[in-house]
């Protein structure tokens, strides 16, 4: 099977117009996400789909390959879904073009489960949360998984709920369980949250097929547009990661990723 990696880069941002343009160490936004696709041992080609002339040339003058889509694409999703029509690759990666940090052993790790598995026709990536504010940020999108590593559901809500770390016990004043006893509180399991990392596999014919679908009603209301093939009744393989990725929002998430990079390249040269 062939796989190629679709990194939809659009110009429009309510808060960051511009994004894939914006300098990082010296180079587009863009190029870092389509250098580090370019890594990846299980993807054939990698396509910028753009809606812009301005991100269409830059690739261009930096040497990767971009196709110009549509304008009106709601969504990421159905931007890649018109850079798959043409494509004759079975498998199609969604790869976010503001992530410039992603790991291209994390695309490896998302394709991997459809080279033995014939009946997957969507995939993606998670990774255990440490932090207790990313657990509670609406801005960091939550996954909870069944037995098989299939998605039950995405929610920016903290998921699953738990009643509490402290469960209630009771006990009567003789020592006999009661109505009436004393109430003491002893200590529950911890949570365990997963963060969604935004890196979508499809297979090619379900990927036209799902931007299709009209948006369903938990897509609208989380604004996740992989709810609408939960809802629609297909199934997500989540794949568990070790890796992590950080997505660019604001000129700030840019500026401090621009000092997590040269702290890198700062640390490695005293290594060297």
């Amino acid at each position: 099977m062939k796989a190629v990696g679709v990194i939809p880069a659009r110009y429009a941002s309510s808060r960051f117009p511009g994004k894939p343009l914006a300098a990082l160490c010296g180079r587009p936004l863009v190029h870092h996400v389509y250098e580090r696709a370019r890594r990846s041992k299980t993807l054939a080609r990698v396509v910028v789909a753009t809606d812009d002339v301005r991100i269409r040339d830059t690739v261009a003058a930096f040497g990767g390959e971009v196709q110009l889509t549509a304008a009106h694409h709601p969504s990421g999703t159905d931007r890649v879904a018109e850079v798959a029509a043409s494509l004759n690759s079975e498998l199609v990666v969604n790869i976010q073009g503001d992530e410039p940090l992603i790991e291209p052993a994390m695309i490896d790790e998302a394709v991997a489960p459809f080279f033995v598995e014939a009946d997957l026709v969507m995939g993606t990536v998670c990774r255990r949360l440490e932090a207790e504010d990313e657990c509670h940020s609406p801005h960091v999108v939550k996954v909870v998984r069944d037995c098989r590593g299939f998605a039950l559901y995405f929610s920016r809500a903290p998921i699953p709920y738990h009643r509490g770390l402290r469960t209630e016990v009771r006990g009567a004043r003789s020592g006999v369980e009661g109505e009436g006893g004393a109430q003491s509180s002893v200590l529950g399991p911890q949570p365990l949250y997963y963060k969604h990392i935004g890196l979508y596999v499809y297979r090619r014919d379900f990927l036209l097929e799902l931007a299709r679908l009209a948006p369903s009603p938990l897509e609208e209301t989380e604004r996740l547009e992989q709810l609408r093939a939960l809802e629609y009744g297909y199934r997500i393989r989540v794949v568990e990661t070790k890796y992590d990725s950080i997505g660019v929002d604001t000129p700030e998430d840019l500026a401090r990723i621009e000092r997590m990079v040269a702290a890198t390249v700062w640390r490695e040269a005293g290594d060297a």
